[in-house]
């Protein structure tokens, strides 16, 4: 059995420059409070992994006390959880990632110009979600190119994407959208990590027979690696863990894909790769 990688899979820096952050602020704090509001990312075996050194995550700010310290995760929140954390006396320290922060001003921009604000991504998407906040509270959110059709728009539209979104529904919204416009402006916001890990998973899916894809199960992304897998005709499976891995999908198989999204540490990869290798090995 040959095991193939994909070659851009795994962390991205985004997500390895949030984990620094709370590293470096959980150790500059030892005997305080520290929490991430929300998972820092969207992985469980990283998240159980801050819990067992004592950064937890919570869901609110009222779970929190004045002298706490609150990061706030990669995918962002709106500018009034920034308002109430520091009002509340807490300190605040920002993990989102650099590349949410560029949507959520291009989308503030675009209303400041006077477009209708469209963002193409998942609606209760917390990166989707802290960027309506930036724009002010106006927007329009199609998750899927078929709704477009289901939506209005006035003259002017101005549009940002989910950094996470598939670069191909992107040019199927956009061949949706531009016909019911009189003025588009549209701003491209899906990050170079996300293309690389998509076009890699692509070439990756062409030459093997399945391809496994690692990530949680929450983490847009990683969903959308293994769509892109399919649509180019390989069989896709989508696994948090080694664990999950069913042996009867990988037998028989002469070569076999792993790729895994931008929240899966490199060392939940590799064991999934010694797995598929085991089970090759056995048959």
């Amino acid at each position: 059995m040959n095991i193939r990688k994909a070659v851009h899979a795994g962390y991205c820096w985004g997500v390895e420059r949030a984990l620094d952050i709370v590293t470096d602020t959980a150790a500059a704090h030892p005997s305080e409070t520290v929490r991430t509001l929300g998972p820092i990312i969207h992985n469980s075996h990283v998240v159980q992994s801050l819990e067992e050194k004592g950064v937890q995550h919570v869901s609110g700010l009222d779970q929190l006390a004045s002298g706490d310290t609150m990061i706030i995760r990669t995918h962002g929140v709106p500018p009034e959880t920034y308002e109430q954390a520091r009002a509340q006396g807490l300190n605040v320290v920002d993990a989102t990632c650099p590349l949410v922060t560029l949507v959520q001003n291009k989308a503030k921009q675009l209303v400041q110009e006077g477009y209708h604000l469209v963002i193409f991504g998942n609606p209760k998407h917390p990166e989707v979600i802290g960027t309506i906040g930036h724009a002010g509270g106006k927007a329009t959110v199609i998750e899927r190119p078929e709704d477009v059709a289901k939506a209005s728009f006035p003259k002017r539209v101005g549009v940002v994407v989910q950094t996470t979104q598939e670069i191909e529904l992107l040019a199927s919204f956009l061949a949706e959208l531009t016909p019911r416009c009189k003025e588009l402006k549209i701003f491209n916001t899906i990050c170079n990590p996300t293309i690389e890990r998509q076009e890699a998973a692509r070439e990756l899916a062409r030459e093997v027979e399945v391809v496994i894809v690692v990530g949680g199960k929450n983490s847009s992304n990683t969903r959308h690696l293994a769509a892109v897998c399919r649509e180019e005709g390989a069989i896709a499976h989508h696994i948090e863990d080694a664990d999950e891995l069913d042996p009867a999908w990988v037998k028989g198989c002469n070569n076999v894909g792993v790729t895994a999204g931008a929240s899966t540490p490199g060392w939940l990869m590799d064991q999934v790769i010694e797995r598929i290798q085991m089970i090759g090995d056995s048959a």
